[in-house]
């Protein structure tokens, strides 16, 4: 006896951006040579797609000063390089190029070495406010720029992505409700600019099962979107602050979606505005009140709940999961070298002692008078904004009190890499 199967698809095509969009929110430089590792090790355990860098301006970007020698690495790879597309390959690398600054950096290094990503991303929001906040112009403006930098990247041999954001909802206060339909708007728009495909995304995790669906039948109906009605022109990007992640996912498999992207150890976010307690850039004030929880679905988990409902997402699921465990070692633990540089940059910043400030890992009795001790070493007489000032030492000192108690960079949100994989009927092999 056999009861009813869900509708979904036989295979689908899953892209990793952990090097770009997982480690943008983690407040600590990685080196080059990490990265590219790990987009290696992505690569070799089956990832056609993956997004490894921003051309952004450094100074509010500096997560990507690195991103020519990132690039340089992964296309002279000797364990990768013949299985990027530039080579002869499958494996396509993604790079964001959010205006047209940014493209003309990307078209200047492909000019300059002769190779190059294969995709270039620029991003619209349907909320104009949160549109401002990324990109500094307006929507009007922006589609025009678009359309330039659309026709710029295909005349130098690279596709374009689309992302249209805050489809289900917006951060940012007073906007925070969004209308679907604008978002079937813009995803038309982008299309017939010229864009190759578009990311569908929910880049503050504000979506919940129901309206995915609602909203990729709309995306994927012919008689509303035409010719961009097939799937191939989607893909699902979704974070997962409110734990709907993997069922929106679900939602979006089920309304006929076949392309997806996601982070190892569901990491990502909006970039940081602190670099090892030391302030810098990034877009800003944080959007959530735990920066660190709005990451994106986990791709270990994503692959392994496909796998195991007999989807073949082509990737080695016993591969990936070593590559998530070692996820935590290399990049979310915090070494000696690691912690005692942090003790040092809230010194410097604070006037506080080292060993006064190593004590909150135990405690955090003195936190708040360590926060006016802050204050009036950092704020100076000729202060111009001694608020600003003062919130910033704050933020310095309990972001300080929270590493060292954790331990950690950030959240390691995979179950699989844990529990490993499930009993399914399809993952027996792997038991």
């Amino acid at each position: 006896m056999e009861g009813k199967r869900l509708t979904l698809p036989e295979s689908i095509q899953v892209g990793d951006i952990t090097v770009r969009d997982g480690l943008q929110v983690l407040e600590h430089y990685y080196p080059a040579e990490l990265k590219v590792r790990l987009a290696e090790d992505l690569i070799l355990a089956g990832f056609k797609d993956l997004e490894v860098t921003n051309f952004g301006h450094p100074k509010f970007l500096p997560q990507f000063k690195d991103v020519e020698e990132v690039l340089d690495r992964l296309f002279q790879s000797e364990r990768v390089g013949h299985l990027l597309q530039q080579n002869g390959g499958e494996a396509a690398i993604h790079v964001i190029t959010i205006n047209e600054k940014s493209l003309t950096r990307a078209l200047e290094y492909k000019a300059k070495r002769g190779y190059g990503p294969d995709y270039v991303l620029q991003m619209v929001s349907t909320d104009e406010a949160h549109h401002r906040v990324n990109s500094g112009m307006s929507l009007a403006d922006y589609w025009k720029m678009t359309e330039r930098c659309t026709a710029m990247a295909h005349e130098a041999g690279m596709k374009m992505c689309g992302t249209v954001s805050t489809i289900w909802g917006s951060p940012m206060k007073g906007t925070r409700v969004t209308d679907l339909s604008s978002a079937v708007e813009f995803s038309k728009i982008y299309l017939d600019l010229g864009a190759d495909y578009i990311e569908q995304a929910d880049h503050d995790g504000s979506a919940d099962p129901q309206r995915v669906y609602e909203y990729f039948t709309m995306i994927l109906d012919p008689d509303i979107m035409g010719k961009w009605s097939d799937p191939k022109y989607h893909l699902a990007h979704f974070h997962t602050s409110r734990g709907m992640g993997l069922a929106n996912y679900l939602a979006a498999l089920q309304a006929g979606i076949t392309q997806f992207e996601s982070t190892v150890g569901s990491v990502g976010g909006q970039p940081a505005n602190m670099m090892d307690c030391a302030f810098i850039g990034g877009t800003g004030g944080y959007y959530h009140k735990e920066h660190l929880l709005s990451g994106l679905v986990s791709t270990e988990d994503f692959v392994v709940m496909c796998e195991a409902m007999g989807i073949d997402t082509g990737i080695d699921v016993l591969k990936l999961l070593d590559i998530g465990r070692r996820f935590v070692t290399d990049f979310l633990d915090i070494n000696p070298q690691q912690r005692q540089q942090l003790l040092e940059n809230v010194h410097a910043l604070t006037g506080i002692a080292v060993e006064r400030l190593a004590r909150l890992g135990d405690t955090t009795e003195e936190l708040e008078q360590m926060k006016r001790e802050a204050a009036d070493f950092a704020i100076k007489p000729d202060e111009e904004k001694p608020e600003r000032v003062r919130r910033n030492v704050s933020m310095a000192l309990e972001s300080l009190a929270g590493y060292l108690k954790r331990r950690r960079f950030g959240h390691a949100r995979s179950e699989s890499i844990v529990s490993g994989p499930p009993p399914s009927p399809n993952l027996e092999h792997l038991l």
